[in-house]
């Protein structure tokens, strides 16, 4: 397997980033999941790493943690399953879990082993930019990208997190920020513009996006759309005969942000 960079999946046009809660139903159609959105047309897939306190979720994403959970799955059982996947699927994979998640593991250790069984990165919702040099080091040594998130903030911040960043620009539209008065900036197309003047990086947003038509327009002001709940939502409908809907979803999505381009 030669080895992907979360560059390639930006690298056919505009991006679709699906998400899926590892082991939800369980982990076997967790694996099935992959492939079929994979061939489905998806660029990068965000696997969650279920936690019991996933404090960025919303209820629909909370609830696959608790499933998951409550099915037994453990970070190892995650990663055989990775090792699993990776023998037919190329495209690349980030993880997204909670710095509790890495700590508990050892956080070395967890890093070490995600980039051996071919993760490219990891997203950590609940470390802020301010706090990332806490696994930067071994991000590095290890060669996983650490995604950064930006939310609506202060131009400076955009610009500050813009300059460090590496993979992708996960970019949220989480309206009413605390604390910042001046240049809140709510428009997506502003706040890739304000990223592209410091780092030619690309930029996905999550936006509680669920329809074509919206990751249609979300990819004409960026690079790349990221689907959490719809997916998640329509795996809780279907349990283990999700495959199949899921998969038609992507590629109703992916169709969408290829219109974009």
């Amino acid at each position: 397997m030669s080895m992907t960079k979360i560059a390639d999946a930006f690298a056919n046009g505009k991006a679709f980033i699906p998400f899926l809660t590892c082991g939800d139903p369980d982990l076997e159609t967790t694996e099935k999941l992959i492939s079929a959105i994979a061939d489905a047309g998806a660029d990068l897939i965000e696997l969650g790493i279920p936690f019991s306190d996933p404090t960025a979720e919303g209820p629909v994403i909370q609830d696959a943690n608790l499933r998951a959970l409550s099915g037994g799955v453990t970070t190892d059982k995650i990663f055989d399953m990775v090792r699993r996947v990776r023998q037919t699927v190329s495209i690349p994979m980030v993880f997204m879990t909670y710095a509790n998640v890495i700590f508990s593991y050892g956080a070395e250790k967890f890093l070490k082993t995600a980039a051996e069984i071919g993760m490219n990165g990891i997203i950590v919702p609940d470390v802020p930019f301010e706090e990332k040099q806490e696994f930067e080091p071994l991000c590095k040594k290890y060669g996983l990208a650490q995604i950064s998130m930006i939310a609506p903030t202060s131009h400076d911040r955009i610009r500050a997190i813009a300059e460090q960043a590496e993979g992708f620009l996960y970019c949220v539209s989480s309206l009413g920020v605390t604390g910042t008065r001046s240049n809140i900036t709510t428009d997506i197309g502003a706040m890739v513009k304000l990223v592209k003047e410091v780092n030619d990086i690309p930029c996905a947003v999550g936006f509680g996006i669920s329809t074509p038509e919206q990751a249609e327009s979300m990819c004409r002001q960026a690079d790349g759309a990221i689907v959490g709940s719809a997916i998640v939502k329509l795996i809780a409908k279907y349990g283990r005969d999700s495959v199949q809907p899921v998969a038609e979803y992507v590629k109703s999505i992916k169709d969408a942000c290829r219109r974009a381009d």
